[in-house]
């Protein structure tokens, strides 16, 4: 009788500073089964007892020689441009990170044979009837859904393994910059009244619950594009008032208000949201529920 080792799953996240890459590397490094790098164009790193390399995604020669050196069975790409008003006014770079880092990325894992999994928006939809299926055409109101979209296009005519999925308004715990839920906790917490739009639908997506979704397209090796969002849909002000009757803080300082009083750069879709369906069926997909993620969002800030 031969021991052989167990061949661990060699896995590339680009984009690790943020609030899914963050998530990412915990979940994967837990994993005896994977042996993670991961890498991100910023100077100093948020995570705790992870080495990880500095690689600017818009530079292809970085990208190809950090691909190359570690050959990675899988590469996540957790790396975006999300800023909804600065796209508009930064094209250029939007276009750079969103669509051409996108292109690198596809163009070395077809020649290497690597799974590519890369993150996109139902902000490629304008908002006019959804929720939206995987098979919904797309028609984005703004720049940065344009990008996400186009990102989309390059990877199914790369020839690359890619599989695209797509989510909304992702909150959860990381080190840095706050997500939705934890700006509004740090908000209230200081007695600050804040303005939260009644006319955006959409079904929030617990960063857990994108990680599950992550590695269950990896372990099953399924390419093309999937939803992945929560099991309710709700408007941005009523989730909002979950989160503060949750927390135990003062609904009152939450004011209603219209998308379009904001006067924001950039237009929203409105009636948003993505149908889970194929997600559930084909990747075993189980949301928690907004309760549950808040209560284990309670337990990672306690």
């Amino acid at each position: 009788m031969f021991s052989h080792d167990i061949i661990k799953k060699r896995i590339l996240i680009f984009g690790v500073n943020g609030l899914l890459g963050q998530s990412l590397v915990k979940f994967f490094s837990q994993n005896n089964n994977s042996e993670v790098l991961g890498c991100s164009v910023e100077q100093n790193s948020f995570l705790d007892n992870f080495e990880y390399q500095r690689c600017d995604i818009t530079k292809r020669d970085e990208v190809k020689d950090i691909i190359y050196n570690f050959y990675p069975d899988v590469i996540i790409n957790a790396a975006a441009f999300t800023n909804v008003d600065g796209s508009e006014k930064e094209k250029e770079i939007a276009w750079k990170v969103n669509v051409k880092g996108v292109e690198y990325l596809a163009e070395t894992c077809r020649v290497m044979d690597t799974q590519l999994v890369h993150i996109s928006t139902d902000y490629i939809f304008d908002g006019e009837n959804g929720p939206y299926s995987e098979s919904d055409t797309p028609n984005p109101l703004g720049y940065y859904g344009r990008t996400k979209l186009a990102s989309e296009n390059a990877l199914k005519i790369s020839g690359a393994n890619c599989t695209i999925l797509r989510t909304n308004v992702l909150y959860g715990v990381c080190k840095g910059k706050a997500d939705f839920v934890r700006w509004l906790i740090g908000q209230l917490k200081v007695n600050k009244s804040v303005k939260i739009v009644t006319d955006q639908i959409n079904n929030p997506t617990f960063v857990r619950d994108l990680v599950q979704a992550i590695s269950k397209a990896i372990e099953f090796k399924k390419t093309g594009i999937f939803n992945i969002g929560g099991r309710e849909f709700i408007s941005r002000y009523d989730f909002s008032l979950l989160i503060a009757d949750f927390f135990g803080l003062k609904k009152n300082l939450i004011d209603p208000i219209l998308t379009k009083e904001l006067n924001q750069q950039a237009n929203r879709p409105l009636k948003s949201g993505l149908i889970i369906l194929k997600a559930e069926t084909e990747l075993g997909y189980k949301p928690h529920s907004i309760k549950e993620s808040l209560a284990l969002i309670k337990k990672e800030l306690c």
